[in-house]
């Protein structure tokens, strides 16, 4: 079957691998693959994996053939769960299989989901409802991670939030955060991005050399409750540990995986802040992105921006660099 392998730091391929062998598991027909950030740090290098490896962990698919009794029938529409657990580590002990000692992601540990077929255990398979598209399909799992983040942080009706990168996760945060009553400002260079945040909701937005001044004039000088760092830099974490107010929070969603700028220390000590760095998802983040999404409370369509084929995978990972694109999508 085809596949987009990496061969080696940014070395990217569309390679015949073996189809994915049986042994209890659901056999699902890939339809619809997502580029995320996870994704284009793997090929860069930045997050080692073993060469030569299937990509990819963000799918919507069709069941093709099932175990008895699991629960998952043949022609059903899924969303897959791209971490696998052990079920028996003092995390998945506590709750947390989604930070399982010996678990894999599909892309990273193991072979992911930029191929024609995969197969997963019947736990991870969640079924989609047809009223969600493909479009707005190949956004339910970033959807997801974003749903579990948000349950790490305390905000209520009528505090103030700042967003800080409205690429993907900035914008589905915007929303989620919107849902709960939160006012918002949205934070990006990118004016067309500003503006696609004000229609998810966002109450201001503001360039980056301008997000102190709006934030100030907005809580009367208090700064805001919540900061959430979408964007995976130092540079825009400082500036989310500067922005927020004192005793506030700030959600680092973004992925850092190294920098040298140095952080603002002092201030995290002086307005005693929480800081949160939330990792994946659990099965009922899933399923709560896949109700919003089917109750169409949420704008997930405007965030695609590309859909290419499997094969012209590189130039999608170009594109998911282009300063006009979100999310970028692939047709299997």
């Amino acid at each position: 079957m085809r596949a987009v392998t990496v061969t080696a730091p940014s070395s990217i391929a569309i390679a015949d691998v073996d189809e994915p062998e049986s042994g209890g598991s659901v056999l699902v027909k890939c339809q619809t693959v997502g580029i995320c950030g996870t994704d284009v740090k793997v090929l860069k290098g930045a997050i080692p994996v073993a060469y030569p490896r299937v990509m990819g962990h963000e799918v919507i698919g069709e069941v093709v053939e099932a175990p008895p009794g699991s629960g998952v029938a043949a022609g059903e529409r899924v969303l897959i769960d791209p971490a696998s657990s052990c079920g028996h580590c003092d995390l998945c002990h506590r709750g947390r299989p989604h930070l399982c000692r010996n678990a894999g992601l599909m892309g990273r540990e193991v072979d992911g989901v930029f191929a024609e077929y995969v197969r997963v255990p019947p736990h991870r398979v969640l079924g989609v409802p047809d009223s969600v598209s493909d479009q707005a399909g190949g956004v339910l799992q970033v959807l997801g991670t974003c749903i579990h983040a948000q349950k790490a942080v305390d905000v209520f009706p009528g505090q103030v939030a700042a967003v800080i990168g409205l690429g993907v996760s900035g914008q589905l945060m915007v929303q989620l955060l919107r849902e709960r009553g939160v006012t918002v400002v949205g934070i990006t260079r990118s004016e067309w991005k500003r503006e696609l945040a004000a229609r998810h909701g966002a109450t201001a937005t503001a360039a980056p050399d301008q997000a102190e001044a709006v934030l100030m004039e907005l809580t009367d000088g208090r700064g805001p409750d919540l900061v959430v760092e979408a964007v995976g830099t130092e540079r825009t974490l400082a500036q989310a540990i500067e922005l927020v107010g004192i005793g506030g929070e700030v959600l680092v969603f973004g992925t850092l995986t190294g920098g040298d700028a140095g952080l603002p220390y002092y201030q995290f000590y002086f307005k005693e802040l929480t800081l949160y760095n939330p990792r994946a998802a659990l099965p009922g983040d899933y399923a709560a992105g896949i109700e919003l999404a089917a109750s169409g409370r949420l704008e997930l369509e405007p965030i695609v921006t590309h859909t290419l084929e499997l094969g012209e995978a590189e130039r999608a990972f170009e594109l998911v660099h282009d300063p006009s694109s979100l999310k970028v999508l692939m047709a299997v």
